[in-house]
Formats: structure tokens, sequence, C-alpha cells
């Protein structure tokens, strides 16, 4: 690591700009500076999950995707690096396959609750579909990796089976979508 941070104010933002880890600067209200504040928010939201009571290798995984997670903000804050790789969307498909194999199949909608960890989990499941969709939008205008962009998606995907297997593990099961229930 090149620079460690010692001082945390700079004022060099205070004109609305910020630094990228090349050293260009972009305007706050870039599309690549929204992709990283939501990969960031993404993070800090899986880090409250990890305030939960977990299972150990629920916790482990959070623990990993964690890391994944802040490499994919060090891939947004670099126009053109990669620091994903192939095998880690790859990584999440098998978290997936072996949580969703545990869980009886989908007949209704559910709704994100049940207990705490699983509705954090939900929680965090939405926020990560908004980061996949700003940095979809920001692949358009600008090199993205694709390993970051299936990452994402795939992980939308594995936070909402966990959502289901905390629900299950916790003893509770999904929250059913009623049509109509208060018409």
């Amino acid at each position: 690591m090149g620079h460690r941070l010692s001082k945390i104010y700079t004022r060099t933002g205070d004109a609305g700009t910020t630094g990228l880890g090349d050293g260009s600067r972009t305007p706050k209200h870039s599309m690549r500076v929204a992709a990283m504040g939501d990969v960031d928010e993404l993070n800090s939201l899986i880090g409250v999950i990890l305030c939960e009571e977990l299972p150990a290798e629920i916790r482990e995984l959070f623990t990993g995707i964690q890391h994944d997670l802040f490499d994919l903000g060090g891939e947004m804050s670099i126009p053109g690096a990669t620091l994903l790789k192939d095998t880690q969307p790859a990584r999440l498909e098998a978290a997936i396959d072996r949580y969703n194999a545990e869980l009886s199949p989908l007949k209704e909608f559910i709704l994100p609750g049940g207990n705490r960890a699983a509705a954090l989990t939900h929680l965090a499941r939405t926020v990560c579909r908004r980061a996949e969709r700003v940095v979809v939008a920001l692949a358009a205008d600008e090199s993205v990796s694709d390993a970051g962009r299936q990452y994402l998606n795939r992980l939308s995907d594995l936070l909402f089976v966990l959502g289901r297997w905390l629900n299950k593990a916790a003893g509770g099961g999904d929250v059913l979508w009623q049509k109509g229930k208060n018409a």
C-alpha cells in the first residue's frame, strides 16, 4: 500500500471533485463516484450484518464478501483496473447452489423480513442491486471489468438465498407476500 491515511481531511474536494486511485480528479457527482459510494455502502451494510449472531460458515462467507467488495471498490476508484478475478463470481455461484439446496422451492413471492439478520441481508440485496445498476451505467461509458459486474449480479442472488437460509436456520421461514391482503 503506497500511502497510509494520516491526515483525514485534505480540503482537495472542497470544490466538488475527488481524487481517484490513479491520481486523476473527477466530479463528485460522476457515475464512477456513485459506483464507488454504492459499493462502499454495500460493504458497510455487510459489516452491520456481521454484528449479528451468525453461523460460523456464514460469518466467514460474509467476511470474504467484504474483502471482495473492497477489491471492487478499488476497481471503481482506478479507471481501467481489474482487481476481481473471473473465479470470484463462480465462487458466489457455488455458495448459491450450496445454500439454496437446503431451501424449499419458492412457490410465492416473499417479503424481506423474518429475523433481524435475514432482514438485513435482504436490505443488503437491494443495496447490491442498486450498486449493480450504477456499475452497469458506468460501464456504458467507461471501462469496467466483466468480473465486477458479474460479481454484483451473483452477490444479489446470494444475498436473496442467504436471507431465506438465515430465516430457516433460526427456526423460521419465509415471510410470504399475500396479494391484496389489505384490500
